[in-house]
């Protein structure tokens, strides 16, 4: 082997060195690349003289060199392919090489004769010269000085993808994550990894502190550098709010966490003092906010500044107009015949106090009659305004807008809340016209109407709340339902509980079950659970629940076995829903979408699928969205249907199309935006929150043990509408039903709340609300 050849294999692992003939594929959002090279060198004896090269890089043109390190792999379609790992391009030295790229295509203004002139001038130090000294490019007869700017910029711009992917590859960054930093600094991106990688844990999400400190390490950052004490902290700070739900973290606990982060390099020890004196400096420059002995990221403590102020002015805003108890009582007598029902004492409270209060919190478990009580509010106020419900009757340019506002988090509880009421409801998202990094509606453009219920408010972190909040105009009423024993939101916060521990807010607390769920042993378990208990009946075969003990390794069976009943008895996949506390191990989310999609929708002739790394998406998939996507309007949480996977040729594109039905709206997945859907035959308990499901599937072992929690079990058993089955191990429900969330959030809402709405100090008698009672 030659000596050059020797070097290359010096990087490990196999390596193939070609030119290449012709692009197969290319998305120039993933730079997935399928082509076709001439090979000129490789690793592997007996090597074929061309070969196709499978990887992630820019978009190939022929006769360009590239060295790639990688394995060959047998395709079962495609036969043997190169599979690469990462790259190197091989710029071109000769003359002839340089003209070729020159004038390639790649730099616009740039043909065969003006690239010889360059080649002439410059020789083998041509691109060099366009990158790094670009003026010396009008010693070029006939080049203007704006003609050269724009090659140079393309030099540029071309080679600083390349440069950025293989510096980042050296640090494990896979091509998704390189790209997602590429796009945020382009061209500046070597510049800023080489000077300050640590930006990296502000600008980019997916890069944390430990990542972005193996680059400053590696660029020559000492060891005892205050910018990573700054960057631990900016860290530490946006783990405690994303992975822990925190709006703050005391000063001290921030402290001991960066001591203990930075500690884990060995290589040097921070004092407190140290780490405090950082703090102070960055709270200074505007990067975190420093209050008392809480440290914030400056959105996070604005937004709990927001909650509060906007809370204290809802609070003392009157409304604008007052109903008399007998107009309020006979209207309400009215909605009581033409609904067909009788209010409890408890739900006409709750219907007076949102008559009258200007905000209001309604809250109560399953079978109290929350909906029950919105049904009869709507359209109590709308007889109360003279104002119709009919949508129809506010569709003419010079109609009034529509008066009742219904919101929720998410596309389901949306849905749920919608036909529970028979009135229009959407997301949050959608009536602030959220729009990725701005709102439409906020305080300079307030919302329009006259009430507005937010239900699962237990849902909402206090960003959003914050954002809803501010776009409520004088005047309006605010009512917030949710079931204060559910889980918390996933992002920062504790609003609901907050919201009702804080003493400022009226509140009515739902508690009798009524007639028509006093048959619901799923309700009854629901009860149970949230008192810490299981019932004596929990292993019982009941007409609406069952229990199926088993372990670990016959879980999956066991559920495999209660789906092909339910699919035997006429019920879909939609109708099914596994939940399940963690992704990994033992009857995890992952593993249980794989086995769920193979009994539910297996491969079949003629049936179109995409394959995705380990995932395939398949025609007739359940799926699920993992992100936010204001402009297709479809949420984190929503759950669609794959109805078709078109071909490039069918959609006029250089990729397949995924495309998936959510209720009554398709949206269309180019390949590159695949990652924001997963399979949904099994999900999260805390993804399903805010949905009901017909039948739900909840399995719990001793393996999921540090995730199980009261609240976790609880909204898991009340996401069932008509069939809960429970499996696995029956010391795991008990020990999830006895062991309360005692794990803290770092919240100050109910501090601020004291101190914005009435100067009174936090705290305050504990609720005392019996059934219907109100707090106030």
């Amino acid at each position: 082997m030659r000596e050059d050849t020797e070097q290359l294999a010096l990087f490990g692992g196999g390596f193939l060195k070609g030119e290449i003939l012709h692009e197969i594929f290319h998305n120039d959002e993933t730079l997935y690349t399928v082509a076709r090279v001439k090979v000129l060198e490789a690793s592997e004896e007996g090597a074929p003289d061309e070969a196709v090269v499978v990887g992630h890089f820019p978009r190939p043109h022929p006769d360009e060199q590239y060295i790639f390190y990688g394995e060959w792999v047998d395709h079962p379609k495609f036969g043997r392919q190169y599979h690469a790992r990462r790259f190197e391009k091989a710029l071109p030295k000769t003359r002839a090489g340089l003209i070729k790229y020159l004038s390639s295509g790649l730099f616009p203004g740039v043909g065969k004769k003006t690239a010889e002139k360059i080649v002439d001038r410059f020789g083998e130090q041509a691109l060099t010269v366009i990158a790094q000294t670009p003026e010396r490019l009008e010693e070029i007869p006939g080049l203007s000085a704006a003609k050269a700017r724009k090659i140079h910029e393309a030099v540029l711009e071309h080679q600083a993808l390349e440069q950025a992917l293989v510096f980042l590859y050296e640090f494990g960054i896979g091509t998704a994550l390189a790209l997602r930093i590429y796009q945020v600094y382009r061209h500046d991106t070597l510049r800023v990894l080489r000077e300050d990688p640590y930006r990296l844990i502000v600008d980019v999400e997916g890069v944390g502190f430990k990542r972005a400190d193996e680059i400053g390490r590696a660029m020559g950052v000492a060891v005892d550098s205050p910018r990573r004490l700054r960057a631990a902290c900016l860290h530490l700070l946006q783990e405690a709010a994303h992975g822990g739900g925190h709006a703050f973290l005391p000063v001290p606990e921030l402290v001991g966490r960066v001591v203990r982060l930075l500690d884990e390099s060995g290589d040097h020890r921070f004092s407190d003092a140290d780490v405090e004196r950082e703090i102070l400096a960055l709270h200074e420059e505007g990067q975190v906010v420093v209050e008392g002995a809480r440290c914030y990221l400056p959105s996070l403590y604005w937004a709990e500044v927001g909650v509060a102020r906007h809370v204290a002015r809802l609070l003392a805003t009157p409304a604008v107009e007052r109903f008399s108890d007998d107009e309020v009582r006979a209207a309400l007598a009215a909605v009581e015949e033409e609904l067909g029902i009788r209010y409890a004492p408890s739900q006409r409270l709750a219907i007076e106090t949102a008559v009258r209060e200007p905000l209001m919190i309604l809250t109560g478990g399953p079978g109290t009659g929350k909906t029950t009580v919105l049904r009869g509010l709507c359209r109590l106020f709308a007889r109360l305004w003279k104002l119709p419900l009919d949508p129809a009757a506010y569709r003419a340019p010079d109609s009034p807008p529509y008066p009742i506002l219904l919101v929720a988090p998410t596309g389901r509880a949306a849905k749920r809340m919608g036909e529970a009421t028979g009135l229009p409801a959407m997301t949050v998202h959608r009536l602030l016209g959220w729009r990725g990094d701005a709102v439409e509606r906020d305080a300079d453009n307030p919302l329009e109407g006259r009430l507005l219920i937010v239900d699962e408010t237990s849902m909402m972190d206090i960003w959003l709340t914050n954002q809803l909040l501010r776009a409520v105009p004088r005047g309006m009423r605010v009512l917030f339902v949710g079931d204060a024993d559910q889980l918390p939101s996933v992002g920062p916060g504790n609003v609901l509980a907050d919201l009702i521990a804080s003493h400022r807010v009226p509140v009515v607390r739902l508690t009798d079950v009524y007639r028509q769920a006093e048959g619901s042993s799923i309700i009854r378990l629901a009860h149970a659970v949230k008192d810490g208990v299981l019932p004596d009946d929990f292993a019982d075969p009941l007409p609406d629940r069952r229990f199926f003990p088993c372990s670990g390794e016959t879980c999956v069976e066991v559920i495999k076995q209660v789906c092909t009943a339910a699919l035997a008895k006429g019920y879909a996949a939609r109708d099914i829903q596994v939940l399940a506390p963690m992704y990994r191990g033992p009857a995890g989310v992952d593993q249980l979408n794989r086995e769920l999609q193979a009994l539910f929708n297996p491969p079949a002739p003629g049936k179109g699928e995409l394959e995705l790394g380990e995932t395939v998406f398949r025609v007739g998939d359940k799926v699920l969205q993992l992100v936010n996507n204001p402009e297709a309007q479809v949420f984190n949480g929503d759950i669609g249907e794959v109805v078709a996977i078109l071909s490039p040729e069918e959609v006029g594109e250089r990729e397949p199309v995924v495309v998936v039905r959510f209720d009554a709206h398709e949206v269309r997945y180019r390949r590159s935006q695949l990652h924001q859907l997963t399979l949904a035959y099994c999900c999260s308990i805390h993804k399903a929150q805010g949905s009901e499901f017909p039948i739900v599937i909840l399995p719990l072992l001793r393996a999921h043990w540090r995730m199980l929690r009261r609240n976790l079990l609880y909204t898991g058993v009340t996401r069932a509408k008509s069939y809960l089955i429970l499996c696995g191990e029956r010391a795991a429900f008990a020990h999830a039903a006895r062991c309360a969330d005692d794990r803290e959030r770092f919240t100050a809402l109910i501090e601020r709340l004291a101190q914005t709405v009435d100067g009174m100090p936090a705290g305050g008698e504990d609720e005392a609300v019996a059934d219907g009672q109100t707090n106030g």
